[in-house]
């Protein structure tokens, strides 16, 4: 492991294979045997998730006078976050907005609209078509949409109309932790290209040739599952819920 100007490289981690099952296994444990609860992960990731996006997008480095996001949330566990996300850069004094394809009938999704709703953050009813109004509008897109549950062979409208949008924009994309279009056990040919990835726990097999700015958010899990999956986590810094690989 080598260290520059504060950054993790941390190349033998990232050639560790952690599978869309293995995902999935380690959220069952924590949620079945070490009593989590699915609200409690969700807003750990999210807050995360925001985080990060500060120290990749600090206020000072935006390139609009008004510190807009573009929130996409989809209808299932990734959106939730995008959710949780949205409500702490708007603590962070960010100004997002979210864009919810399809609304989700999840009861802690709800909640977590209503979150925002409370916090007067807005909502777009459509998403424009006219990619410039968006590089316009918006410093960044927060991609929350499809992620870990998504099948990336199968993705129907208005999804697919979504992505193709994202793949003209030229502000830049920021996803949680499997960018929406990816297949999570191997690296994208013709999704979108985030500049900034956020990995959830573990860096998923796709993210394995990702060559932007890449952050993990995973420093709650007890050491008895990173042992048991082998994980082999860096060390965060400090108090630091992230860090930069």
């Amino acid at each position: 492991m080598t260290h520059k100007a504060g950054v993790i490289n941390f190349m033998p981690y990232l050639l560790f294979s952690f599978s869309k099952g293995d995902a999935a296994a380690i959220e069952t444990e924590l949620l079945r045997d070490y009593k989590f609860g699915q609200q409690q992960l969700i807003e750990l990731w999210g807050q995360a998730s925001a985080v990060a996006i500060t120290k990749a997008y600090p206020l000072s480095a935006l390139s609009k006078k008004q510190p807009t996001v573009l929130v996409i949330c989809g209808p299932d566990q990734n959106g939730s976050i995008g959710l949780v996300c949205a409500r702490h850069l708007r603590i962070f004094d960010y100004e997002p907005t979210i864009y919810h394809p399809k609304r989700s009938s999840h009861s802690l999704h709800q909640d977590f609209t209503i979150q925002c709703e409370k916090m007067d953050i807005p909502s777009l009813s459509y998403l424009p078509t006219e990619v410039q109004l968006i590089n316009d509008a918006y410093n960044l897109v927060i991609d929350a949409m499809l992620g870990l549950e998504a099948d990336s062979s199968n993705i129907k409208e208005p999804y697919s109309g979504i992505l193709v949008t994202l793949k003209q924009i030229k502000i830049p994309i920021v996803s949680v932790d499997v960018p929406s279009g990816w297949d999570a056990e191997e690296p994208s040919q013709d999704g979108i290209n985030p500049e900034v990835l956020i990995s959830l726990m573990a860096p998923k097999k796709c993210a394995l040739n990702f060559s932007g700015k890449h952050f993990l958010a995973g420093r709650f899990l007890p050491y008895d599952i990173q042992k048991k999956y082998e994980l082999n986590l860096p060390d965060y810094a400090g108090t630091d819920c992230l860090l930069e690989l």
